[in-house]
């Protein structure tokens, strides 16, 4: 049986959507992964093979085939361990196979649970703009996820809160955290430019960024300035 799962591959700053199609067939027993992955999605085979197991969930004996496209897109990093097990059970019809709304991302430990994973921001932005309703995300990074509105954000700590949820045996509650600003900060804050000596071009540039409400891009290893700013960079008018 085939299944098909939403996920994420992140190129540069955005966000791509990455379709995992799982094939299970009748055959010798085999695991093949297609799609241009890197070693690290090579290797997601013996984790989601013994996360499935370790969660008292079935994984087949017969032949199993996914395929990531777009095939031209290369695939990094493990966070196609979750959705990669997702598109098996789905296959196996061990759970409902229609996931089309939802966007899954997520690194498997061994014994099922679901660790954090990078780039998830512009993974959800792009869950949003490609109108889907749900995400499922590692539990840890459910906050960065809830920054982008549209989206329900569904925490994961395994496999089987997963599986469980979708087979509404222990449906999860969306989060609904938001990270919210304490205007008292500012009020207690205890650091001033006139403390710092020198670097008149980068005080300057935070300035004109804190009166026009602009951003600023911090660039560079650590310990070292970050502050970048061209002439260009200046608004236009709206800023003394």
């Amino acid at each position: 049986m085939l299944a098909k799962v939403n996920s994420c591959a992140v190129v540069g700053l955005d966000g791509a959507l990455v379709n995992v199609e799982v094939d299970v067939a009748q055959g010798l027993p085999s695991f093949t992964i297609v799609g241009l992955p890197d070693t690290a999605v090579q290797e997601s085979r013996e984790r989601v093979r013994t996360a499935v197991k370790n969660s008292g969930l079935i994984f087949p004996t017969t032949r199993v085939t996914v395929n990531l496209a777009p095939a031209d897109l290369r695939k990094e990093g493990p966070s196609y361990d979750l959705p990669i097990a997702i598109g098996i059970l789905a296959a196996t019809q061990q759970i409902p196979a229609d996931l089309a709304d939802s966007l899954i991302i997520g690194e498997l430990s061994l014994d099922g649970m679901v660790r954090h994973t990078n780039g998830v921001l512009p993974m959800a932005a792009l869950a949003r703009r490609q109108g889907l309703k749900r995400i499922f995300v590692p539990a840890l990074d459910a906050p960065e996820a809830a920054l982008i509105p549209g989206l329900d954000v569904i925490p994961l700590e395994s496999v089987f809160t997963l599986y469980a949820h979708l087979q509404n045996l222990q449906p999860i509650t969306p989060y609904q955290g938001r990270i919210e600003l304490d205007e008292s900060d500012h009020a207690t804050s205890t650091t001033d430019f006139q403390e710092i000596r020198g670097q008149e071009h980068a005080k300057r540039a935070l300035e004109v960024a804190a009166a026009g409400s602009h951003n600023l891009l911090m660039v560079g290893p650590p310990t070292v300035s970050k502050l970048q700013l061209r002439s260009d960079h200046y608004c236009q008018g709206c800023c003394p």
